[in-house]
C-alpha cells in the first residue's frame, strides 16, 4: 500500500484518503492559486497506528523519498472531516527524526480528550483517524511585509458580502488562531497592496467553486502570498440566510437551491437578539452572535461543575477548553480575534461569543473589567452580535424584521418543507 501522495492538481484521492484539509489543497492548486509543495500522509496510515501502535511498514522508506529536496516543513492533522484546533501541528521540523516524532505526534493527538469531546459533540465518528498534511515552510514572521491571518470571503456573523476576517503581522499563523495576541481586522491587509488583491482575488474563484462563502487561512512572506487551507464558510442562522439569497441574486444558486441549504435550525436563529442597556460594562469583538446570561467562571473545570448557566471568561480558549465551551452558554475572552479558537467553536456550538476585550484580567476569583471587580458567581450578560458586556442580567430586544427573511420565507413557500 502506498501511504504517501504528492499535493498537485492532478491528486485523485478523496477526503476519506487525503482528510480535508489536503483535499483542499487539491481544490486551491486546481484553481491555480499558491499553495506551499508538500505532500500528504493518508488517513490509512493514522488508522493502522492507532490499530497497531507503530507506524506502519514502509511509511519511514517513503518519507526518505518524499522529503528529498525539503528543508524545514509543517506538519498538521486533517481529518475527513475538519476539527478546528482539535489536533497537534508542529511547524518548523528539519532532521528525520524529528519529522518521524511530529507524525507520531500528530497520529496521537486524535485520541486526547478535547478532540474526543469535539466529536461527541459533532457526532464524528471515533474510527476516521486523521491524515498529515506535510508542507514546505513560509515564514510570517520573515519580515515587516510578513504575516498570517484567517479569512472568511463574507461576514460570518451577518452574510455580508465583503471579506471578514484577522491579520497579525510578522507572525506565525498559529498566533492567529490561538487568540494569544489581539489581532488586527483584515481590512488592514491594505497595508500590503499586493497581497490584499491576490487574498481578495483567490476568495472570489474559491466562491466561484464552491457556489458558497469559504474561509481560508493564509501566510504572506516577504509580500508573497500563500495559502494553507480552505473550506465553506459553514455559516448559521440569520447568515446563512442571507448568504443563500445574495448568492441567488449574483446567480450562482437557484432559489430552490437556496432554500434546501438553509436549515430548520437556521430559521430558528433567524432573529437576532441584543441587549437594551444604558450601562455598558466594557465592549469587545462580537464573534458569534446571540445574547446570553449566566454566572462569570474563569476555568472550564468551573464551567462544567457550577449548576446553571455560565459564562466562561478566559484570557483566550484553547483546545484544552472544549469541555468548559461545551458546559457554557456563552464565551468572553481578553485577547483573539473573530477567528480565533473561541470564536470559531462558539460559532460551530451556536454559543454567543465576545472576544478582544480591552481591559480585562482574569484571575482565579474575579475578572476586573475597566476596573470594575466581578467576583466569580456573579452574573453577567454577553451579547455576541454587537461585543457589549453587561453587569448582572439585562433586559434583551430582537432585531426588525429582516428583508431577506421575507424573501427566503417567499421561495420556501412555494416549495416542499425545509429540512
Amino acid at each position: 500500500m502506498t501511504w504517501i501522495h504528492q499535493l498537485s492538481a492532478e491528486l485523485d484521492e478523496t477526503a476519506d484518503v487525503l482528510g480535508s484539509k489536503a483535499f483542499g489543497l487539491v481544490t486551491l492548486l486546481r484553481l491555480d492559486l499558491p499553495v506551499p509543495s508538500g505532500f500528504v500522509i493518508s488517513t490509512d496510515a493514522c488508522r493502522e497506528f492507532l490499530h497497531k501502535g507503530r507506524l506502519p511498514d514502509g511509511l519511514e522508506e517513503e518519507l526518505a523519498v518524499a522529503m528529498h529536496g525539503f528543508e524545514s516543513v509543517s506538519v498538521r492533522s486533517g481529518s475527513k472531516v475538519s476539527m478546528p484546533g482539535m489536533m497537534n501541528t508542529v511547524l518548523n521540523v528539519s532532521d528525520p527524526r524529528r519529522l518521524r516524532s511530529a507524525i507520531i505526534e500528530v497520529f496521537e493527538s486524535w485520541n486526547t480528550p478535547r478532540a474526543k469531546t469535539y466529536r461527541a459533540l459533532h457526532d464524528i465518528p471515533d474510527d476516521l483517524g486523521t491524515a498529515v498534511t506535510v508542507q514546505a515552510m513560509v515564514y510570517g514572521n520573515r519580515d515587516d511585509h510578513s504575516g498570517t491571518g484567517v479569512a472568511f470571503s463574507r461576514n460570518p456573523n451577518t452574510g455580508e458580502p465583503a471579506p471578514y476576517g484577522d491579520v497579525l503581522f510578522g507572525q506565525q499563523g498559529d498566533a492567529v488562531v490561538s487568540g494569544r495576541q489581539s489581532t488586527s481586522p483584515l481590512a488592514d491587509m491594505a497595508k500590503e497592496p499586493a497581497v490584499w488583491d491576490g487574498l481578495r482575488d483567490g476568495l472570489r474563484r474559491i466562491e466561484q467553486h464552491y457556489r458558497d462563502a469559504c474561509y481560508v487561512e493564509f501566510t504572506f512572506e516577504s509580500g508573497e502570498l500563500w495559502f494553507l487551507q480552505v473550506r465553506p464558510g459553514r455559516f448559521v442562522g440569520r447568515a446563512a440566510i442571507r448568504l443563500a439569497v445574495d448568492l441567488v441574486d449574483e446567480g450562482m444558486i437557484s432559489q430552490a437551491e437556496a432554500v434546501r441549504r438553509v436549515t430548520r435550525h437556521d430559521l430558528a436563529h433567524s432573529s437576532t437578539p441584543s441587549i437594551v442597556a444604558t450601562e455598558i460594562l466594557a465592549r469587545g469583538v462580537g464573534a458569534s452572535p446571540g445574547v446570553a446570561t449566566g454566572v462569570v467562571v474563569t476555568t472550564s473545570d468551573k464551567a462544567v461543575r457550577t449548576p446553571g448557566p455560565v459564562i466562561l471568561v478566559r484570557p483566550e480558549t484553547s483546545p484544552f477548553d472544549m469541555h468548559g465551551l461545551a458546559a457554557a452558554a456563552g464565551v468572553v475572552t481578553a485577547r483573539g480575534g473573530p477567528a480565533s479558537h473561541a470564536a470559531v467553536v462558539a460559532r460551530s456550538m451556536g454559543k454567543p461569543a465576545v472576544v478582544g476585550v480591552a481591559n480585562l484580567t482574569v484571575e482565579n476569583a474575579a475578572i476586573y473589567v475597566n476596573g470594575q471587580r466581578i467576583p466569580v458567581g456573579e452574573p453577567i450578560t454577553i451579547d455576541g452580535t454587537n461585543g457589549a458586556i453587561v453587569a448582572g442580567h439585562a433586559d434583551v430586544t430582537t432585531a426588525a424584521a429582516d428583508p431577506y427573511l421575507t424573501r427566503f420565507l417567499g421561495w420556501a413557500d412555494a416549495r416542499p418543507p425545509i429540512r
